[in-house]
């Protein structure tokens, strides 16, 4: 009976695990090619992963909400038609199994076909019958935490398991190691330098009647934690332009009717707004890089990732590859269609993955101005403001005059290891140049 290996995809870059949602199929249930096994989530997207092959789930090595690495083996196959004896889903107590792992998926060919030695599962129980995963016993083992301490580690999974995220909160607020249950006092390993400062403990909220206490959602933690991580990363400037667009409101207006019963598709703002910036990144190669410790990484395509509000008031941010290439038809049937299977939650992995520079549009909630936070590992983010009538000053042949014009902020947050205010606020500028000297009269 030949299996096949089903193995965690790679959801995005810089992605390195994922969480399992639900497991759609259970062991003994037959898969067709492109049938969904289970749903996955990474702080970036839900995800559906599919079957490679025609088979019956023969094993499944890894629980619901458990985080597993990129590349690993999550469920095995059988295929050629042979079902496999049914057993038992591993529980939410019960965790990983050691398995061979590969880089990348084996395909639905039976030539592709892994060894039929069977995986033995190992499962590691404490003395009281809780359950840990190697991970969390490899852990403890590293940071010297006995077993009567491990057993009294709070956890966070299903059923009060202990998960990696417990692990590394317990260790942060941890100050000795234990030994036979007891907590020592752990010596100081290097004497403190005199300027360094204690970072002072969080102060407990106070609540009483008067507060209502909301958890967040697995989604709301995963954006948390990776806005810290990028303001922990990058230090953010923000530089700010405001421009004239009253030749693109009075563009779009004249031919948004013709252009939905010519091509199908409602044509934004947006699209208008992501040309000029692919063409700003032609002219400023600098801006669409990415750092590696001491080395600057330029990407030679121009890949823009779009914020997009989700019903659940969350963000996604789905990526047009290649932008540059396309014309203003052909980005707004992109950014029609990202937008839409956002919202539905239908985006693919590699549609939010391997972005270069990301637009949002603050202007969509009525904000005239925003100081966006950098999409890691990008160097910079555009803020589009909202579109308002003021008066302005309109030069003329006859002279200047006071005119009521179409106004709007643009506001440029960049990472100051690489780039410098006078690229950010060049490349700004230019931006704003690129807006302001549309051509009102070019054809749909």
């Amino acid at each position: 009976m030949a299996q096949v290996e089903l193995i965690m995809p790679k959801m995005g870059e810089s992605i390195i695990e994922a969480t399992i949602l639900k497991w759609v199929k259970q062991v003994g249930d037959k898969v067709e090619v492109d049938e969904t096994i289970l749903e996955i989530a990474t702080d970036k997207v839900d995800s559906e992963v599919p079957s490679p092959v025609d088979g019956v789930i023969q094993e499944i090595l890894f629980a619901e909400n458990d985080t597993v690495e990129i590349g690993k083996v999550i469920a095995i196959i059988a295929t050629e038609g042979e079902e496999a004896i049914p057993q038992a889903t591993p529980s939410v107590a019960q965790s990983t199994t050691t398995s061979t792992t590969s880089a990348e998926p084996v395909t639905a060919s039976p030539q592709t076909a892994v060894a039929e030695t069977p995986l033995t599962q190992t499962v590691q129980v404490a003395s009281e019958g809780r359950f840990y995963s190697p991970l969390v016993r490899n852990m403890a083992k590293k940071e010297q935490i006995s077993q009567a301490e491990l057993d009294r580690v709070p956890g966070t999974g299903l059923n009060g398991r202990v998960t990696k995220k417990d692990m590394l909160k317990y260790l942060k607020s941890r100050t000795a190691p234990a030994t036979n249950g007891s907590v020592k006092p752990q010596p100081t390993k290097t004497a403190p330098s005199p300027t360094t400062t204690a970072t002072p403990s969080p102060v407990a909220a106070s609540v009483n009647g008067a507060v209502e206490i909301v958890e967040m959602d697995r989604m709301r933690k995963l954006i948390a934690d990776h806005m810290v991580m990028s303001k922990h990363t990058s230090p953010h400037v923000t530089s700010f332009v405001e421009v004239d667009v009253t030749n693109i409101v009075n563009w779009r207006n004249k031919i948004k009717g013709d252009f939905q019963q010519k091509y199908g598709e409602k044509i934004t703002f947006t699209p208008i707004f992501m040309e000029a910036v692919t063409r700003a990144l032609r002219d400023f190669p600098m801006v669409n890089v990415s750092v590696d410790d001491n080395k600057i990484l330029v990407k030679k395509n121009i890949n823009i990732g779009m914020a997009t509000a989700l019903p659940s008031g969350n963000l996604i941010v789905p990526v047009i590859k290649n932008a540059d290439q396309l014309n203003l038809v052909g980005l707004t049937k992109q950014v029609n269609d990202l937008a839409g299977r956002a919202r539905k939650n239908k985006l693919k992995p590699e549609e939010i993955q391997d972005g270069t520079f990301t637009l949002t549009n603050v202007g969509t909630f009525g904000n005239v101005m925003g100081t966006p936070i950098i999409n890691q590992p990008q160097v910079a983010i555009l803020a589009v403001g909202a579109i308002r009538k003021k008066p302005a000053v309109v030069e003329t042949e006859y002279g200047d005059l006071i005119a009521v014009r179409q106004m709007m902020f643009l506001s440029l947050s960049y990472d100051h290891r690489v780039v410098d205010g006078f690229l950010g606020g060049s490349f700004l500028r230019r931006v704003g140049d690129y807006l302001e000297q549309f051509d009102p009269d070019q054809q749909i």
